[in-house]
């Protein structure tokens, strides 16, 4: 089984996230977005999973900068955006052999730990 954790290694969820994991002692690839986006293909199997609306990081500056539009766009027009400009996702995603389980950082341990395998 490998885990991939896709984000930047600034983000504060993502450290968490990483520090879980090393004391997990669950090993795992990290993806910077900066460096390797996803591409369209993973980004429309995370929509497909999570949905674009749990997808969304709001408190980021690239969501704030667009414009009002935003809210009533659709899940293929947010899939777009999240493929143009990965910041607009929520960090971490992680998968586990390629499969999208778990966006964002806010689940018990017990759901990581089922999350995970």
């Amino acid at each position: 089984m490998s885990l991939t954790v896709y984000g930047i290694p600034s983000c504060g969820t993502v450290k968490k996230a990483r520090s879980w994991l090393e004391g997990a002692r669950r090993p795992h690839t990290f993806a910077d977005f900066r460096q390797t986006p996803p591409s369209a293909g993973q980004v429309k199997a995370w929509v497909a999973k999570f949905g674009a609306r749990a997808l969304r990081n709001t408190s980021g500056g690239s969501y704030r900068a667009l414009g009002p539009e935003k809210e009533t766009w659709s899940e293929a027009e947010w899939t777009a955006a999240f493929a143009d400009d990965p910041m607009l996702i929520k960090r971490p995603v992680i998968e586990r052999d390629g499969v999208p389980v778990i966006v964002g950082w806010n689940l018990e341990d017990a759901e990581i730990k089922a999350r995970l395998g």
